[in-house]
């Protein structure tokens, strides 16, 4: 895994992965997701960081506060369970391991749930979440995300299916135990591994995660 470059804020990847069993490169970006597209309204918007945190209070900011947090890139594949994928993009935003450091979890914390529009959750472990190529992105190769990808922040974690990533994220809980998301509940694997392409809860093995 790459880490920050002081100078330029960007997480290197050394070569570009080959492709994960059953997918396929994608050329352009298609639009896929669940629901309506959220209205943004900044006025309103807060991203919370709230559950087992280490001082057991919520952490929470403003739009405006979050768009100052520092800003990283990360060069990272995306895979989508649907099979297709893209290669070598360009993510920019805020890592993960930053609110981390912003917002401690405590000791006890071996999962979070990520919180996007409309009640949508993705649970992932911690160590998938804490991953050193792990985003908030704001950004693809250097654009503003639209709305219809996520505007105006999505979640990447690059070694795990893009489900696992939300859409128009607005918070993160640390949970002492793991609880199923959204698609989780709905016969998603719970951990999402395309390289053993974990895609549905039949494929689980025992501790893979909590029961249906």
């Amino acid at each position: 895994m790459g880490q920050p470059d002081s100078r330029t804020g960007h997480v290197g990847q050394g070569h570009i992965d080959r492709l994960p069993p059953g997918q396929r490169v994608q050329r352009g970006w298609p639009v896929t997701h669940y629901g309506p597209v959220p209205r943004f309204r900044p006025e309103r918007w807060e991203f919370r960081v709230f559950g087992a945190t280490a001082d057991g209070d919520k952490h929470c900011w403003t739009h405006e506060e979050f768009a100052a947090l520092p800003y990283q890139t990360v060069l990272a594949d995306l895979h989508c369970v649907t099979k297709f994928s893209i290669l070598g993009a360009e993510w920019g935003g805020v890592l993960t391991s930053t609110l981390l450091a912003l917002a401690p979890p405590a000791p006890e914390v071996s999962h979070v749930m990520v919180w996007a529009e409309y009640g949508y959750s993705a649970n992932l472990r911690l160590a998938d979440f804490a991953d050193d190529r792990a985003v908030f992105a704001t950004h693809r190769d250097g654009e503003l995300l639209t709305a219809e990808h996520g505007f105006p922040v999505r979640l990447i974690v690059p070694h795990l299916y893009a489900w696992k990533g939300p859409k128009w994220v607005r918070g993160v809980e640390y949970m002492a135990a793991d609880r199923r998301g959204f698609w989780e509940e709905r016969g998603y694997h719970n951990i999402g591994d395309p390289w053993r392409e974990q895609r549905y809860s039949y494929q689980e093995e025992p501790g893979d995660g909590p029961e249906l």
